[in-house]
Parts: structure tokens; C-alpha cells; sequence
């Protein structure tokens, strides 16, 4: 299993995300909105991030939820199969602790890998 992040795993292109946009699912809890677009022509997971200043004012915030989103990616990828998604914060994450916001990613994680999740 290999728990890095490479380029194939990021969305790069404006096209790319505003394929996500255009034809998501959704999943949300109260800190992140995850945008999910199966690709079952990919061989992986891949991600994109849409954290806008407007929402987290600071850098120092921005990069942390950032950092924190790219590292539960990486540990849930192996499970996500052939998709794009793209994660989308909520005001409140900025002041949330880190160990809050990393149980509310896996917990979105394991919604967007169960098959029967429900939204």
C-alpha cells in the first residue's frame, strides 16, 4: 500500500474540478463538504481542495486544514477506488482542533467508500 500523494492523485486542472462540480454527490458533515464524481476509468482516488480566504482569512489556517485533508486522503485513498473528489470546508474548521476535523474526515472517508452509505 502506498500512502503517498503523488500528481496522479491530485486534480490539477481547472476542467478536472469543474467535472466534479458539475455531476457530484455529496457528502457533509459540520466541518467539511466532500464533492465525490466516480471515474471508474481511474486507477486511484484523486483530490482536489477549494479553501477559499473568504472561509479561513488566515494562511496558517488555510495550510492546516489543507495539510490535514491531503494526510487522511492519503491514509483512505487504498479504499476509495476510481474517483474524483473534491473537499470544501465550512467556517466553523478554522477553529476547530485538529484532532476533531481529522475524525470528521475519516468519518466522511468511510461514508464515501461504503457502497450502501447514504448522504
Amino acid at each position: 500500500m502506498d500512502a503517498g500523494f503523488p500528481r496522479q492523485a491530485r486534480l490539477t486542472r481547472p476542467a478536472q474540478f469543474r467535472a466534479v462540480f458539475a455531476g457530484a454527490r455529496r457528502y457533509r458533515n459540520r466541518y467539511f463538504t466532500i464533492l465525490v464524481r466516480p471515474d471508474p476509468a481511474l486507477a486511484g482516488a484523486r483530490l482536489g481542495m477549494a479553501i477559499p480566504k473568504k472561509l479561513a482569512p488566515r494562511a496558517t489556517d488555510r495550510n492546516r486544514i489543507k495539510r490535514l485533508i491531503r494526510e487522511r486522503f492519503r491514509h483512505s485513498r487504498w479504499r476509495l477506488g476510481g474517483l474524483d473528489a473534491v473537499v470544501m470546508i465550512r467556517s466553523i474548521a478554522c477553529h476547530t482542533d485538529n484532532a476533531i476535523l481529522m475524525a470528521a474526515l475519516d468519518d466522511l472517508w468511510q461514508r464515501i467508500s461504503d457502497p450502501c452509505a447514504e448522504s
